[in-house]
């Protein structure tokens, strides 16, 4: 005859593992090292969508790591933000340390000299040129923005999967001496299509334009340009999220530097150094590039490094 205690222990202690189904678990010690027992890698989906940053994931889309991944998507499975807060935040370290800049093309036009850094550049950028700790090391601050659910969808599910994920990613990360904050900063501007059934180019042009960046986050994504803007999400299938993310995040920045500009009233349209003609635009340095993370991206976009 069950006891009191076990039907309270069963209120309080998930029944069975979301990953596998094993019992007195949210989340099985197998479950885990799949979820977060791997170095991340960078990944890229084929075909390669227009914009695409370098992009790092924890941990390949199959088997028990997919079913954790819509267990708190899909069922509310709060518990699990935790663990896949992890997961993010190494795939996050991982592109830090190595990641290439994955700027979107410039704009036809002449070529500008690059943006001398920030004044604010003088706080740390270990994870960038790896000179982490130490008397000369210095910290760079990470600005994780995660990409947006819809309102409907957040609707139906009470929450953005998304954001609740790098709020424990960024948690992660600051436990572990680093500083790191979310930039929400993301918003749709209209309605899309479900992506479900879509290929790869009809949702890049389902999501064409569909992203801004809220009244003042462009000031905020400026603000933390010294070190490095990541954009975050749950999952990547074809990349065209995260593309239309950074698009959106790599116009806002742009727009805040001109009008940073113009308010220090620089003449921003044509200030010309001496015995040239090349034109000077406020741009978005190298060492502000954007880079992506995810959780889990699916596994033939693992260890695809074309030239």
């Amino acid at each position: 005859m069950r006891g009191w205690w076990q039907d309270l222990t069963d209120l309080v202690l998930p029944a069975e593992c979301e990953g596998c189904g094993r019992p007195r678990a949210l989340l099985c010690a197998a479950c885990r090292a799949a979820l977060c027992g791997s170095a991340p890698c960078r990944v890229r989906p084929v075909p390669e969508p227009p914009g695409l940053p370098v992009v790092h994931a924890a941990a390949p889309y199959a088997d028990s790591v997919r079913a954790v991944l819509l267990a708190h998507k899909e069922r509310g499975a709060l518990g699990l933000a935790g663990p896949l807060g992890t997961a993010l935040a190494e795939a996050v370290r991982a592109g830090a340390r190595g990641g290439a800049p994955g700027l979107p093309p410039d704009p036809p036009g002449p070529r500008e000299p690059p943006e001398p850094p920030l004044r604010s550049d003088t706080a740390a950028r270990s994870w960038v040129d790896g000179t982490h700790g130490g008397a000369q090391g210095r910290t760079a601050s990470l600005a994780l923005v995660p990409v947006p659910s819809s309102r409907a969808s957040v609707r139906a599910r009470g929450q953005d999967p998304a954001r609740r994920i790098a709020l424990a990613a960024a948690g992660e990360l600051r436990r572990a001496g680093i500083p790191a904050r979310v930039l929400a900063v993301l918003r749709q501007r209209r309605a899309v299509a479900d992506q479900a059934g879509l290929d790869s180019r009809q949702r890049q042009a389902n999501l064409a334009g569909a992203l801004e960046v809220t009244a003042g986050g462009g000031r905020l994504l400026l603000a933390a340009g010294a070190g490095r803007i990541v954009v975050v999400d749950d999952l990547m299938t074809t990349g065209a999220s995260l593309a239309e993310a950074v698009r959106a995040v790599h116009d806002a920045y742009r727009d805040a530097i001109h009008d940073l500009h113009k308010e220090k009233n620089t003449r921003v349209e044509a200030v010309r150094g001496r015995g040239t003609d090349t034109v000077r635009r406020p741009s978005m340095g190298r060492q502000n590039a954007i880079t992506a993370a995810v959780v889990a991206a699916p596994p033939d976009s693992f260890g695809i490094n074309r030239n």
